[in-house]
Formats: C-alpha cells, structure tokens, sequence
C-alpha cells in the first residue's frame, strides 16, 4: 500500500511539473497574408471519336430447299462507311432439283432433257455414246438431229465460281482503295 501511495505521488508531481515548464516554453507564430488572383483563360475542349460501324446485313437462306446463297460485306474507314449484300441464284442446283423432280413423276427423258442444257453434261451425254434427247428423239436419231441442229446445242455459261469470286474481289479491292484516297 505505502508502494501504490509514493507511486501515485511521483506520478502528479510529474503532472505539475510537466504543465508548468510546458507552458512557459510555448513559442508563437502569427502570419498574415493578404492575396488577390485573377485568371483569364480559354478552354477547348476536342472530341474524336470514330463513326458508326459499318454492318454487313444478315441475309437468311438457311432453308436447304431454296437454291440460293447470301453474300454480305461491309468497308469502314475514319469517314465512311458502307454496307451491303445480295441473294444469289445458283442455277445448277434448280437444274438438280427440277430434274430430280420430273424424275421422280415418271418424266425420265424431260429429266435428262433439262440437265442436258449444262455443257459439261451434254458433252458427258456426247462422249458416252448416249445424246441427250431432242425434239422427242432419243439414240441414234438425236445423235443425228444434234448434228444437223449444232447451234442449238448448249453454250458455256459466263463467268464461273473462280471468276466471279476474282471479279468481286477485285471491285471490293478497288472499292476500298477509293475510300482510303
């Protein structure tokens, strides 16, 4: 006990001790300032920002019965942008089906008749012996109708795939060279 009561009075003489030489070593500072700021500015502000994408449309041929095929595409620059697409007709596949078609109603020789009009098939027809039928003659007698009747013997088409895929190539290349001048 007599421990508790001389800890306790050290530690308020300390107390004392400590507040009185505190207070008579405070040093004070007191700043004025006065200040005026005037500003004169101008402020731009540039917004950059690309335009609107170019979207090639969706061009839905999913039905497999239809013979036709979508071609889509789209050419964007800082500028400009364009899209577009279209619906081909592939006419060897109507020819198939359509053939197929009359096939199967019973119509054989309209059937061979109708893929006769592709070259590549009249000159198979040709080459095997078998003509493709003609004004309602079959064998022989078409063999010789052909002859007599060369010009009405089917052409080569136009442009095949590689060509036409070379074509629109190429427009779509010179398209794009213009849109980047």
């Amino acid at each position: 006990m007599k421990r508790m009561l001389a800890l306790a009075a050290i530690f308020c003489s300390t107390v004392v001790f400590a507040q009185t030489d505190a207070i008579d070593d405070v040093i004070r500072t007191e700043s004025i300032t006065n200040s005026t700021i005037t500003t004169n500015g101008r402020t731009e502000t540039e917004l950059k920002s690309p335009p609107a994408s170019a979207i090639s449309p969706t061009i839905n041929t999913s039905n497999s019965d239809l013979c036709t095929f979508g071609v889509a595409g789209a050419v964007q620059t800082q500028i400009l942008g364009i899209s577009t697409g279209t619906q081909f007709t592939d006419e060897n596949c109507e020819r198939l089906k359509n053939s197929k078609t009359l096939y199967d109603m019973g119509m054989k020789v309209a059937a061979v008749s109708l893929m006769c009009q592709d070259k590549r098939v009249f000159d198979a027809m040709m080459n095997a012996g078998t003509p493709c039928p003609i004004d309602g003659l079959i064998g022989d007698q078409a063999k010789d109708a052909w002859k007599k009747q060369a010009e009405e013997q089917p052409e080569e088409e136009g442009l095949d795939v590689g060509q036409k895929t070379a074509a629109g190539s190429g427009a779509l290349a010179g398209l794009l060279l213009l849109l980047l001048l």
